[in-house]
């Protein structure tokens, strides 16, 4: 055999190897859960809550986390949180929407915290789905706001567009993961290999609620590119916030931040009337004729 022929068949025999590791391996590189005891007990300073269990149809469990608010409610805040960790530790995020007035709602996606089940895409959109449901139950879908922080963004999106939320808060969004793992691995096959290619830009165009997208000017992990990308998808729906030099998982150290929630949760959107603005005005750098 030509060592020519030997030395390309030992590569493809690598690159097979690599891309088997990269499927089998992928959940353990992608979600980085902490997993809770059934007798764990939640506590917060300064927070009510209320633990909540939902049974799936195929027998798993999905543990959540009520958080309410001092006052009377406005609404409900379904938080889908990042990749790792449990509520445990995301729920001291939840004062960012009690203090406006709204209920907060977190869950464990399966295999975090107390949550059970095998885990996939298909079982978590389902999962979260059948969450959207109970909370129909309760409240009427323009109380809803969905919120998707980082890898929640992706299942927050595909959420607001199987429903009609009062609108979508997307926190350092994804274009797709497929993109986002191809900056780490390029000539890998990835759109084979991915079991969560989370395409969030194909959920946005039908999403039909507003649309707000908030992403830090310095996130090396997903750069803010991506958001601005994003916000072309729906652009008529869709408000970007630049949180300038925030990083992945800083924002809510910045002022300007908690001021974008404040605008977000708490300004009443009016329409313009385009026809009183210079919308319509063409700017032009030839010299207008006078008539004789």
């Amino acid at each position: 055999m030509p060592n020519w022929l030997s030395i390309v068949l030992i590569v493809l025999a690598v690159y097979v190897a690599i891309s088997i590791a990269l499927y089998y391996l992928q959940d353990y590189m992608l979600f980085k859960p902490e997993k809770l005891p059934r007798d764990f007990q939640f506590d917060y300073d300064n927070q009510d809550t209320k633990e909540y269990n939902l049974e799936t149809r195929d027998g798993a469990v999905i543990n959540g986390l009520r958080f309410f608010p001092k006052g009377e409610s406005r609404g409900v805040v379904l938080y889908l949180k990042g990749n790792s960790k449990s509520i445990k530790g995301w729920g001291k995020f939840a004062v960012d929407f009690t203090r406006h007035g709204f209920n907060v709602l977190m869950v464990d996606y399966r295999g975090f915290g107390k949550s059970t089940g095998r885990r996939s895409q298909k079982a978590i959109k389902r999962d979260l789905q059948l969450v959207y449901n109970k909370l129909k139950e309760l409240t009427t879908e323009d109380r809803i706001i969905l919120y998707g922080r980082s890898l929640g963004s992706g299942f927050a999106a595909k959420l607001a567009s199987m429903n009609d939320p009062k609108m979508l808060i997307m926190d350092a969004p994804y274009y797709s993961l497929t993109k986002v793992t191809a900056r780490y691995a390029p000539f890998m096959p990835l759109s084979l290999l991915l079991k969560y290619p989370l395409p969030t830009y194909k959920w946005l165009r039908y999403v039909r609620c507003p649309i707000h997208i908030i992403h830090g000017t310095h996130d090396k992990l997903i750069p803010f590119k991506t958001s601005v990308k994003l916000s072309q998808v729906n652009p008529k729906l869709t408000k970007l916030h630049p949180v300038i030099g925030g990083g992945h998982k800083n924002l809510n150290n910045f002022e300007s931040y908690h001021q974008m929630l404040d605008d977000i949760l708490n300004v009443q959107p009016k329409q313009i009337d385009l026809e009183t603005t210079s919308i319509n005005v063409i700017h032009t750098s030839k010299p207008t004729k006078k008539k004789a």
